[in-house]
Order: C-alpha cells, then sequence, then structure tokens
C-alpha cells in the first residue's frame, strides 16, 4: 500500500503543478486564467454541480471557489440553474462556450498523453485505464470513517 500511496502522491503532485494546467491552456490555443482551468474543467466533467461540492472535489475553500465560478459566469463559460435536487441550491453547468473550450483541452491533453504512452504496449495502457477506473470507482465508494 506504500508505494501505491506513493506513485498517486507523484502523480498528483505533478497534476497539480500550475505550470501544467498553464501549458494545457497554451497549447488548447485558450485563453483562461490558470486558476479558473480546473473549474471549468471540472464543472464540464461533474456538472451540474454546486460550488460546495465543487470546492471539496478539488480541495478548494468555498469562498474563494464561488469567487472563482462567479468569474466563469461573467465569462460565459458556465451558467447556474437552480438544483433538480434541492431548489435552495444553485448548480453550475458548462455552457456551449465553454464546451468548446474543454473540448480544445481534451485535444490537448490527447496529444500530450500520447507523448507518455508511446512506447506503451496497448495492452498495457489498455489494463491502466481499466485498473484506474476500478480504483477511482472503488475509491469514492468506501466510508473512510469505517476504514
Amino acid at each position: 500500500m506504500r508505494t501505491l500511496h506513493d506513485a498517486m502522491v507523484s502523480i498528483v503532485s505533478v497534476m497539480n503543478r500550475p505550470q501544467r494546467d498553464e501549458a494545457m491552456v497554451r497549447k488548447a490555443g485558450i485563453a483562461l486564467d490558470r486558476a479558473l482551468f480546473p473549474l471549468l474543467v471540472g464543472i464540464e466533467r461533474l456538472g451540474p454541480i454546486g460550488v460546495v461540492e465543487l470546492a471539496d472535489r478539488i480541495g478548494r475553500d468555498y469562498t474563494t471557489v464561488s469567487r472563482q465560478v462567479a468569474k466563469l459566469e461573467g465569462l460565459g463559460l458556465i451558467q447556474r440553474q437552480e438544483s433538480t435536487h434541492d431548489r435552495r441550491l444553485r448548480e453550475a453547468i458548462v455552457t456551449r462556450q465553454g464546451k468548446a473550450m474543454t473540448d480544445a483541452v481534451d485535444i490537448a491533453r490527447e496529444k500530450m498523453g500520447r507523448m507518455i504512452f508511446a512506447e506503451w504496449d496497448t495492452r498495457d495502457f489498455e489494463d491502466l485505464v481499466r485498473l484506474m477506473r476500478r480504483f477511482a470507482t472503488d475509491l469514492e465508494a468506501v466510508d473512510i470513517d469505517r476504514a
């Protein structure tokens, strides 16, 4: 478990580097503040999503995320709507303009990923994806208070 944890810390450390987000935005050919980039992608992947849940998922303070979501809304990249589950909550969803931006990011990510996995066998890559999906699903499902 220690080796797995060390590998996950390394992966998360690399993925959380501001330089990575800046490079991704640059390679995607979009103009977006680096701090807003992970929020836009998170809203596109997880939306509709409330600000509290989004802040929790990305490990940032709620008030900071709330301000940044307002900026994304002001840029026309997301919109907020009433929650279908709880009318007291407002959830963020990506707009057509925001989706075009995340699509450009996906293309840039695909190019970067192809470089990373260029020397991998197709079977190894497919196994990694399958096992990472399984790990992510199980990780999200575990009750840490009972572990």
